[in-house]
């Protein structure tokens, strides 16, 4: 019995020193001196990382609080968000050639203001890209004409 009567006076010893009537309170420098968010910052900047890990313990000890489960909880939202940006620019990729070449030549010149000879390296060394972050309608206008021309062609997004 005596154990329980210890455990039921340590909450009445916590609880008599969070409701002290004010003129001790007063007295403290505690409450009469309020520091500034920016000059808590400041005092906190003259600290090192030791006394920095101390006091988040000590705060995490007296509040009853774990200080790294809200980071745990930031860091899946985090990497969520690369996979929810938009693709804007793509590459568009001469797959093959097909039959005829002259005119796919001639498409390839068209778009990208190639030269003759240029233009017929990249018809012959299909698979190559043909144009290289254009936004998702010239890159769909693109492969239109090619294909028009008789090749396959693939549009990819570009890294």
């Amino acid at each position: 019995m005596p154990t329980k009567e210890t455990k039921k006076s340590e909450p009445k010893e916590e609880s008599s020193r969070s409701s002290k009537p004010k003129s001790e309170s007063k007295g403290s420098s505690r409450s009469t001196k309020k520091l500034t968010t920016k000059q808590l910052v400041e005092a906190m900047e003259s600290l090192s990382v030791i006394e920095l890990v101390e006091l988040k313990n000590e705060l995490a000890e007296r509040w009853n609080v774990s200080l790294t489960a809200p980071m745990m909880a930031a860091q899946p939202a985090a990497a969520q968000a690369p996979a929810e940006e938009e693709v804007t620019e793509f590459d568009v990729i001469l797959s093959s050639v097909g039959e005829k070449k002259i005119p796919v030549i001639k498409v390839v010149r068209e778009v990208t203001s190639l030269g003759l000879k240029e233009a017929k390296e990249v018809v012959e060394s299909a698979p190559s890209p043909v144009r290289e972050r254009a936004n998702k309608e010239a890159a769909q206008e693109i492969k239109a004409k090619l294909e028009e021309a008789g090749a396959t062609v693939e549009i990819k997004p570009s890294l």
